[in-house]
């Protein structure tokens, strides 16, 4: 099988997922006419008062296609930037503030959660997983992506699947949601792991080419990204039985519930109106950027249900 093509034992966990996630979206979210609250909270003050509302981004260093990035002309661009802008048009119209600005704010794997929780930008915009951990700091709204864990290895190593890997270098991206998934593997099957926590896709990469890391571990998507950024893919392979589903979600401010129910309103709204699937097909089935490449990456059945029943609730 090509490795550019969507993996079949991820799908098969995307559709034996199904029955547990319709119990997990049984509770959907009620989108109903807006009507502004009594007082307003901090964050839609915060954007009243300075007529922007800020999107932090990653994409500057690591290669995060088709989700955010730099596009050849200098502007921001990906899939997840396009449903900021789409929420971001719904709270023009909700707030009536139709010269309502945007600004871009850069940040990475590390600075994304100190980026809101210092009040320096209002949505994250890239591909953040919400997990138990991450909630005690921040909010989600609803998945916009379901992705795996699976790994890159030099096509010409033995490293098959994931009982290869025992007594093996790891690297990944510090401050993902990998390491616990590292970890739990590792600890199951008596891996004796040696893991390295690196800053970036491109560190990571680097030494899985000099041979200084065995496996570089991360969402599926992102490594086909990752493969296909450097001058020769084909000596990479992506390899292992996929782990853990990982949901893609909006981070914004805890604590902070009127700002949460407007941004609520707007991804149910993608969903329900078919908004969401459309932009889906730009970014992951449409040739893009200028090789004009298709990732020919279909939608999952689980993003597909999920969207049925819009809700931000997660069972992990």
């Amino acid at each position: 099988m090509n490795d550019l093509t969507p993996n079949r034992a991820f799908i098969a966990l995307m559709q034996a997922a199904r029955p547990f996630l319709h119990r997990a979206i049984a509770l959907s979210l009620f989108v109903g006419t807006f009507s502004p609250p009594a007082s307003a909270s901090d964050t839609i003050r915060k954007i009243q008062e300075s007529k922007t509302i800020v999107l932090a981004f990653m994409g500057t260093v690591d290669n995060l296609s088709p989700f955010a990035m730099i596009e050849p002309g200098g502007d921001v661009g990906g899939y997840t930037i396009e449903i900021c802008r789409k929420i971001v048009q719904g709270i023009r119209q909700e707030l009536r503030m139709p010269n309502l600005k945007v600004q871009y704010f850069p940040v990475n794997a590390s600075t994304r959660f100190n980026a809101l929780t210092d009040n320096r930008a209002d949505l994250e915009c890239s591909v953040s997983t919400n997990n138990t951990d991450r909630r005690k700091k921040v909010a989600f709204t609803i998945p916009h992506f379901f992705t795996s864990v699976r790994m890159l290895v030099r096509a010409d190593s033995n490293i098959k699947d994931w009982r290869d890997l025992r007594n093996k270098r790891i690297v990944t991206v510090k401050n993902t949601s990998m390491i616990d998934v590292i970890n739990k593997r590792s600890n199951i099957r008596y891996l004796g792991l040696a893991i390295a926590e690196l800053d970036s896709d491109q560190d990571c990469l680097r030494m899985l080419e000099q041979g200084a890391a065995d496996a570089f571990i991360m969402d599926e998507v992102l490594l086909h990204g990752a493969r296909e950024s450097t001058a020769n893919p084909e000596k990479l392979a992506i390899r292992g039985a996929p782990l853990s589903i990982e949901p893609y979600a909006i981070m914004l401010r805890k604590d902070d519930p009127e700002f949460k129910k407007m941004v609520d309103r707007q991804m149910a709204r993608l969903a329900i109106s078919g908004e969401i699937f459309r932009l889906y097909n730009r970014w992951f089935m449409q040739p893009m950027g200028p090789d004009g490449r298709s990732m020919n990456m279909p939608m999952s059945y689980i993003l597909r249900d999920s969207l049925r029943y819009p809700t931000d609730k997660i069972t992990n």
